[in-house]
């Protein structure tokens, strides 16, 4: 990449780039395909990388709880992989993270060395949260926040996926 890297915010007219993006990441069953009304309702959570004007990549970070957020729908343009696109989108919602005041994030993945490399760690246990917060997540109807705590209504989803935990 000879052109400058941007991460901005995400605004609404990016959605359809966002589906684009994950269209192919979804067909793969690496990444979940979501309606528009989803992006729409979730665009504050997303950061847009830019390259030369264009979208080459979309990352969102979800607060689950006071101290835990996730990172999902981190997608970059398939002819730019490998290229650091993605690294500078994790940084940035990492940033994010700190700054709402998250100690915790997490993330569901196929891409353990890629997570590894940002400092996340296999999640060893199902005891991320105690028991209190736990009741409390429940009740939430994110399907993030299911996959978090590895509920079985969420299984066919993340087959494959590896849950990964990062503190900050």
């Amino acid at each position: 990449m000879t052109s400058a890297l941007s991460i901005r915010p995400a605004r609404t007219s990016d959605v359809y780039a966002i589906k684009e993006l994950v269209a192919p990441l979804a067909e793969q069953r690496i990444l979940i395909s979501k309606e528009s009304v989803a992006y729409f309702e979730s665009i504050q959570e997303f950061f847009i990388a830019e390259l030369d004007g264009a979208v080459v990549g979309c990352g969102a970070l979800h607060v689950m709880w006071e101290d835990l957020a996730e990172i999902r729908t981190l997608a970059t343009a398939n002819s730019l992989r490998g290229q650091g696109i993605g690294h500078t989108l994790v940084e940035r919602l990492l940033e994010q993270a700190r700054a709402v005041g998250v100690s915790r994030v997490f993330c569901l993945t196929f891409e353990v060395d890629f997570f590894v490399r940002h400092g996340f760690e296999v999640m060893a246990d199902q005891s991320a949260v105690d028991p209190t917060v736990y009741s409390e997540l429940l009740r939430s109807a994110d399907e993030g926040v299911a996959e978090f705590l590895d509920l079985a209504r969420v299984k066919p989803n993340t087959l494959g996926n590896t849950r990964m935990l990062r503190h900050l």
